[in-house]
């Protein structure tokens, strides 16, 4: 049975797509973890120190070399993000995704929106102002 390269590469890339979103999910799961009364001190301190890992601009290998810079972020963090939902409460654990999958589908700020649009179009301006001869 011979199968074409193009679906072999659609399938890939719909488990990615899966695997992205579900890891979405989890750390939002996970962030609200840190808040929850079921779930143990030492997994929410385990949880802040990754996301303080994931917010420092220190990694353990540099980005800037190149392919093996970005491996901490494709498997350490993915790793340990598994690591913490297999350490919570399953009950607790379905609680907390079905909260996360509300917040994700939950309409962004308009506000928000409406400032990062206005830097945009403010920023716009100014270099049109720089570069635009006066006459």
């Amino acid at each position: 049975m011979a199968c074409s390269c193009g679906a072999i590469f659609r399938d890939w890339g719909r488990r990615l797509e899966d695997l992205a979103r579900c890891a979405k999910r989890d750390g939002i799961a996970l962030y609200l973890a840190v808040r929850h009364p079921g779930v143990s001190l030492w997994v929410k301190g385990v949880a802040v120190l990754v996301a303080a890992y994931v917010l420092s601009p220190i990694d353990l290998i540099p980005d800037f070399i190149p392919v093996i810079g970005f491996l901490d972020e494709l498997i350490l963090l993915p790793l340990v993000v598994g690591l913490l939902v297999r350490w919570v409460d399953p009950g607790v654990m379905a609680e907390l995704r079905d909260e996360a999958s509300r917040l994700a589908e939950r309409p962004r700020s308009v506000l928000g929106a409406a400032i990062v649009v206005a830097v945009w179009i403010g920023l716009a301006l100014l270099i049109l102002y720089w570069v635009w001869p006066i006459s």
